[in-house]
């Protein structure tokens, strides 16, 4: 009996191993996030008034397949940094933020794609039940994950002001 342990263990262990599947293929590379497409919003330095639609326009690619992206805007009002964009934009004076907006969203992208051109409408909201959002400096933060977990980041610049 104990032979015949010491002889089906290791024929137990190489079946279960030899029929694992390898996958040769394995995805290392990060998404994409491409600001240069003709129409790009929003891009570093630009304006979003408040309660006015806007398209947010950015396209993705990945080299295996697309998951989901997320925008955060959040104040930038004590000038604070963690922008991927070398483009420097005209800063408000620092300020105490009193009502500022903040949004966190996440979208998912139809599956199989290596590709997507984002066409998301959105309206930021002149308030809330505090009363009127603070205008002035904002960051617009974009991050695009793959199916496999990869994921890119764009953190731009950005003001939202009341007309």
């Amino acid at each position: 009996m104990k032979t015949l342990k010491l002889i089906l263990i290791p024929l137990l262990l190489l079946l279960i191993f030899s029929t694992c599947n390898k996958d040769e293929s394995i995805d290392t590379e990060k998404p994409e996030i491409d600001l240069s497409i003709q129409g790009a919003f929003p891009v570093s330095c630009d304006t979003i008034y408040f309660d006015e639609p806007f398209t947010l326009k950015y396209l993705f690619r990945d080299n295996v397949e697309l998951g989901s992206f997320s925008i955060d805007i959040h104040n930038n009002f004590d000038h604070h940094s963690h922008s991927t964009e070398v483009i420097e934009c005209s800063l408000d004076p620092i300020k105490q933020a009193v009502n500022p907006f903040t949004l966190i969203q996440d979208y998912k992208i139809p599956a199989g794609l290596k590709e997507y051109l984002t066409n998301q409408i959105i309206t930021i909201p002149s308030s809330n039940n505090n009363g009127s959002f603070d205008d002035g400096d904002y960051h617009f933060f974009i991050s695009l994950t793959d199916k496999d977990g990869w994921s890119a980041q764009k953190g731009l610049s950005i003001k939202i002001l009341h007309r």
